[in-house]
């Protein structure tokens, strides 16, 4: 049961599920305010135009030239018949209209009051702001450009389905390097998709490891067919790529920005073909070419070195090469038998002075004092006895003599007849008779024996 309209809320905000607005109301309030919505100036992109001959409205489908949006629009035949140029799908026009809403249906389109399509000269003015406002940004700088691999794993190509532009890349790629390999990936290049699907495609193949460099490529057209590879957020996308990305949009005469950003601008599709993979036949020659002249270097020093060897083979110092050394072999003799002669000569000259040094230690020495017959006389504490007086009768004495020590008492001074002739003879005898001890003979033999403690003052005194 329907609320009375006494009772219906006043605005949105009071409505609820007890108190409803009805369809009717909502599609009254949207009228009434759309009614009072001022016209505005809209651009995009024509298509579906439909126009049935009769009919004074036409309808048209007005697209967003970035995004998938549209809008359905109403326009009088007159306004179309008064443009210069036949309106066609795909044209790219500004419409003055305002929004209204159909209640039946409860859509929403647009009523045109005017239509115009944009000029080339306004277009290429759009283009060239948006040219320098990316320029401004560095994206279009030859630093931010890098160089394309010699010989790519794979290729990625973003081009339409069943092109030209496709058939032209990949068949002179694979003439020119037959195991090329290539990633396709087939978008719209016209239209309102055609931004998205490109962006799409070049993102996935960037992404791909395996794929060395990107070519993004298209047919001739016109500057509106183009105009999706002028697009500001394709630009950045390319610019936003670490694969190298090849452009290769229309023919030579067509720029869209899409070349400025790219590494490398490509002419036509064939001409990236012929960039993107080196020539195979080009490459084996010029291998061949290089083993040739690895060749004649080589034979080049060979022939060289032989020279050298051979003017090293005719000296005549190599024709008899011991004569080079006999005469430093005389030289090393006489050298040998001058230091022999020196050597012998100082040893000589050394064994002279050691004999010489000896025989005056053995002159000085007290051994040589006592083998001439001399004797250290000591009392049995060791001191020397130098006067007879300092020694008592009887007292015990140590005779040290050259052959060893000998004792005898004190028998007070020396009387020469104070001793019997007879026991004088027989004490000689008795001497001379008897054999020289084995220690004096080889005393009288050796050099001086080790010295005893120094008798200095007995020498003069004994």
């Amino acid at each position: 049961m329907s609320t009375p309209r006494a009772e219906l809320p006043a605005t949105a905000g009071q409505t609820s599920a007890e108190r409803p607005w009805p369809v009717r109301l909502l599609t009254a309030k949207l009228t009434e305010y759309l009614s009072k919505a001022p016209a505005v100036w809209l651009e995009g992109q024509v298509v579906q135009l439909t126009r049935r001959p009769g009919q004074a409205t036409c309808y048209l489908t007005l697209r967003d030239t970035d995004v998938d949006l549209s809008f359905s629009v109403t326009v009088h035949a007159r306004t179309l018949d008064a443009l210069p140029v036949p309106l066609a799908d795909g044209a790219h026009v500004v419409v003055h209209a305002k929004p209204e809403l159909f209640p039946r249906r409860g859509s929403l389109s647009l009523s045109a009051s005017d239509l115009r399509p944009v000029g080339v000269g306004e277009l290429l003015a759009r283009l060239e702001h948006l040219r320098r406002v990316l320029a401004s940004e560095g994206l279009f700088a030859e630093s931010r450009k890098r160089p394309l691999p010699f010989l790519p794993r794979v290729v990625g190509l973003v081009c339409g389905r069943a092109s030209a532009a496709e058939r032209d890349v990949v068949e002179n790629a694979q003439r020119r390097w037959p195991a090329v390999r290539f990633d396709v990936r087939n978008v719209a290049v016209q239209g309102p998709n055609a931004v998205p699907e490109v962006v799409d495609a070049v993102a996935a193949l960037d992404a791909a490891p395996e794929v060395d460099v990107i070519v993004v490529t298209r047919g001739g057209g016109s500057l509106e067919d183009l105009l999706p590879f002028s697009n500001e957020s394709l630009v950045r996308a390319v610019a936003a790529c670490r694969t190298p990305v090849v452009s290769a949009i229309g023919h030579e005469v067509d720029t869209p920005l899409l070349d400025l950003v790219a590494d490398v601008r490509a002419s036509t599709p064939t001409d990236a073909a012929k960039r993107v993979v080196p020539d195979v036949v080009e490459e084996l020659a010029r291998v061949a070419q290089g083993r040739d002249r690895a060749r004649a270097a080589v034979l080049r020093m060979l022939d060289r070195e032989e020279h050298l060897l051979r003017g090293i083979r005719e000296r005549s110092v190599l024709a008899d090469p011991y004569r080079l050394l006999s005469g430093h072999a005389d030289a090393v003799a006489d050298l040998r038998r001058r230091s022999r002669a020196a050597v012998s000569t100082r040893l000589d000259r050394a064994a002279d002075d050691v004999t010489h040094l000896r025989g005056r230690v053995a002159a000085l020495s007290p051994a040589a004092t006592l083998a001439r017959g001399y004797a250290v006389v000591q009392t049995r504490e060791g001191e020397v006895v130098r006067d007879p007086a300092d020694v008592g009768d009887g007292v015990l004495l140590r005779l040290r003599l050259v052959g060893g020590d000998l004792a005898a008492r004190a028998a007070g001074p020396w009387v020469p007849d104070a001793l019997p002739t007879t026991t004088r003879k027989a004490r000689s005898a008795k001497k001379a008779a008897a054999p020289a001890p084995a220690s004096r003979k080889r005393a009288a033999r050796s050099a001086p024996p080790a010295p005893p403690s120094p008798p200095d003052p007995t020498e003069a005194d004994a």
